[in-house]
């Protein structure tokens, strides 16, 4: 079968090239060349700027084209008017932010989508444009390779060569030991899945050809479950957990330092239904098996300066 991944350099294209390599597929990713990659020789290369040259794509033929990294809908125009039918089968990557916030927990795939409104389809992605612009790729997808296409909606993602350095934050803060603070309500709901099994999911929808549309996340745990299943994980004997009121960290300005923390509310749309992902073959590993994984990838690695500080954890905890 031979698979086209549009990115698929780094985190979860990485995933989605790996896993259709291991599942005998003929792969060949197309992006940039800019981002340094561990990807096996057998996946072939073709380098292009989907937003300005997608020339390299001329003469190919593909049995499924996997799109990692549509964000604005000029993207998805782009390539059909590339591909057109020699793209074969198409995948998209979306996202759960492309929902508007069900009402209540245990959502499923029939949530409605953000709607752009007067909005420009080809806005900068921002934290605030970033899930109705995804909800509109979805809409151009549709429009443009048809209905029996397949999107994919994760959650947070997390494991190994995660470029946003959100989970390997709460690894590499607990390897570390102390007193670790933490933002509450520890109630807060939060959903994940790891990179290799959303590869490997994305993977097998593409061999079948499913058409629709599809949550990728795990099980819904507390945000204070992770952070304690962490520490037990890899914090070294005495380490000690410290839950900051909600009210403290947004008042110091420092609920960007803490990721995948949602803020003083639980959000339902971390507390989505994943039943029919598993219906349809979903596998997910256990959150340590993903910590190891960040861990050996994360290593030595400095500490980046959007991270929150020794100092700023400090004025926390005091």
């Amino acid at each position: 079968m031979k698979t086209l991944i549009i990115g698929g350099s780094s985190f979860v294209g990485r995933g989605i090239a790996l896993a259709a390599l291991e599942a005998g597929h003929d792969v060949t990713v197309f992006n940039r060349g800019a981002t340094a990659t561990d990807l096996p020789s057998d996946i072939k290369r073709l380098v292009g700027d989907r937003r300005l040259d997608l020339s390299a794509l001329e003469g190919h033929s593909f049995d499924t084209t996997i799109d990692a990294i549509a964000y604005q809908r000029r993207d998805v125009e782009l390539l059909h008017d590339a591909l057109g039918e020699r793209g074969g089968h198409y995948v998209q990557i979306s996202s759960i932010s492309a929902y508007e916030e069900p009402s209540a927990v245990g959502a499923d795939e029939s949530t409605p989508l953000l709607q752009l409104g007067d909005g420009d389809p080809n806005a900068v992605v921002t934290n605030e444009t970033y899930g109705v612009l995804k909800a509109e790729c979805e809409r151009a997808a549709t429009e443009r390779f048809g209905d029996d296409i397949t999107i994919v909606r994760p959650t947070y993602v997390i494991g190994g060569h995660d470029k946003t350095l959100r989970f390997p934050y709460w690894v590499a803060r607990m390897q570390r030991g102390g007193r670790v603070a933490f933002p509450g309500p520890s109630a807060n709901a939060l959903q994940w899945i790891d990179a290799r099994d959303l590869g490997a999911f994305v993977v097998a929808l593409s061999q079948r050809r499913y058409a629709g549309a599809v949550n990728a996340n795990g099980p819904v745990v507390s945000f204070g479950e992770m952070v304690t299943r962490l520490a037990a994980h890899v914090a070294p004997e005495g380490t000690t957990l410290v839950e900051i009121e909600a009210e403290k960290v947004l008042a110091m300005e420092l609920g960007g330092k803490f990721p995948l923390w949602t803020g003083s509310l639980s959000e339902t749309m971390l507390a989505m239904s994943n039943a029919k992902a598993l219906s349809l073959g979903l596998t997910l590993r256990s959150l340590e098996g993903s910590v190891d994984d960040t861990a050996a990838w994360f290593a030595d690695r400095q500490w980046p300066e959007q991270w929150l500080t020794p100092a700023e954890e400090q004025q926390l905890l005091d």
